[in-house]
C-alpha cells in the first residue's frame, strides 16, 4: 500500500507535492516516504570539509565502537595512558588497546537519539562497521532492579529519528549477529542478563503515566533515549548495531525513583564485556 492509500485508510486528506501532507491528519515526519529520497548532503560532505580544515586526527578509525553516554565511565577511559584520540579533532572520541583488541569509544557529546545519530554517521562514514551503545535506561519491569544489566532485542520507536530513516513501523530490532555476540560475552562475564524490549523516547520528562502503565502492560523492560534511532541507522547504512543498558532508576510503582550511583559499577562491567564482544574472532 503507498503513502496515498495509507493516508486515505487513515482518513487523512493529503496536498501538495512530494507527499508532503496537510489538513485533517499531520503525517510524521512531514514528507511522506522520505526513507527512501536522497539527502541534500550527508556526513562525507561534512568530514571532507573538517579534512580540508584540519579538523580530523591522521590515525586509523577502528572498525568497532563503544557508544558511551554516562560521563563517570567516560571520564575514567578518556585518562587511559593509552588511549589514541581519532576522527574529530573537537570531539572525545578515542582508541584504546592494540592490534585485534583496538576498539574505539565515543561519548563526551550529550544524550538523546539526535546527538547519539550523529556520532553514528559520521563515524561509519570514517569506516567504522560494529557498534555498541551502552547506556543507563529506566525499569518498566517489577522485575528488574537497579543495577540489572538489560540487552535489547527490539526498540519501541517513540522518537523523532528513526523515522527519517526506516519506514514507518512500531519498532525496530538491532543487528542480530552482533546481539547474540554481547548476549555470550556478558554470559562469559558473570553477568546476569534480561532480554527484551525498550521504549525509546526523546523527553524523559514527558513519559506520561498512561504510557508507563501501557508499555509495562506489554511486557515493555526499559525506557531509554537512543536505542531506536541507531538501530534505524544502522539498517539504513547497512552496519551492525546493538544496545544493552544499566537499570538506574525505576518507574515500576508509578512513581519515579532515580539511584544512578548504584549503576555505575555494574555499567563498567557492561563495558568490558562489550570491548570482548566487539574484538571476538
Amino acid at each position: 500500500m503507498g503513502a496515498g492509500d495509507r493516508g486515505r485508510s487513515a482518513g487523512i486528506r493529503w496536498s501538495g507535492c512530494c507527499g508532503l501532507g496537510q489538513a485533517e491528519g499531520v503525517p510524521y515526519p512531514n514528507f511522506a516516504d522520505k526513507h527512501d529520497r536522497a539527502a541534500l548532503f550527508g556526513p562525507q560532505e561534512f568530514l571532507a570539509y573538517l579534512r580540508e580544515q584540519g579538523g580530523l586526527h591522521p590515525g586509523q578509525v577502528p572498525e568497532s565502537f563503544v557508544i558511551c553516554y554516562e560521563r563517570r565511565l567516560f571520564d575514567e577511559l578518556e585518562r587511559s595512558p593509552d588511549r589514541e584520540p581519532v576522527a574529530h579533532r573537537n570531539r572525545r572520541y578515542f582508541a584504546l588497546g592494540s592490534d585485534q583488541r583496538r576498539v574505539g569509544v565515543a561519548g563526551g557529546f550529550g544524550i538523546g537519539a539526535p546527538a547519539a545519530t550523529v556520532v553514528l554517521e559520521e563515524l561509519i562514514a570514517l569506516g567504522a562497521r560494529r557498534f555498541v551503545s551502552i547506556g543507563l535506561a529506566g525499569a518498566l519491569s517489577t522485575n528488574l532492579g537497579v543495577g540489572d544489566v538489560v540487552l535489547c532485542t527490539d526498540a519501541i520507536r517513540d522518537e523523532g529519528v528513526s523515522h527519517h530513516y526506516v519506514p514507518p513501523g512500531r519498532s525496530i530490532t538491532p543487528s542480530a549477529a552482533l546481539t547474540a555476540r554481547l548476549e555470550r560475552c556478558l554470559h562469559d562475564a558473570g553477568l546476569a542478563v534480561a532480554c527484551g524490549r525498550t521504549w525509546t523516547i526523546d523527553t524523559p520528562y514527558r513519559e506520561t503515566l498512561d504510557e508507563v502503565r501501557h508499555y509495562h502492560a506489554e511486557g515493555v523492560l526499559t525506557v531509554e533515549m537512543e536505542a531506536a534511532a541507531l538501530f534505524a541507522v544502522g539498517s539504513h547504512r547497512g552496519v551492525d548495531v546493538a544496545a544493552a543498558f544499566v537499570i538506574s532508576d525505576l518507574l515500576t510503582d508509578e512513581r519515579w525513583h532515580g539511584q544512578f550511583h548504584d549503576a555505575i559499577d555494574p555499567l563498567h562491567r557492561l563495558y568490558h564485556a562489550t570491548v570482548d564482544a566487539l574484538t571476538a574472532p
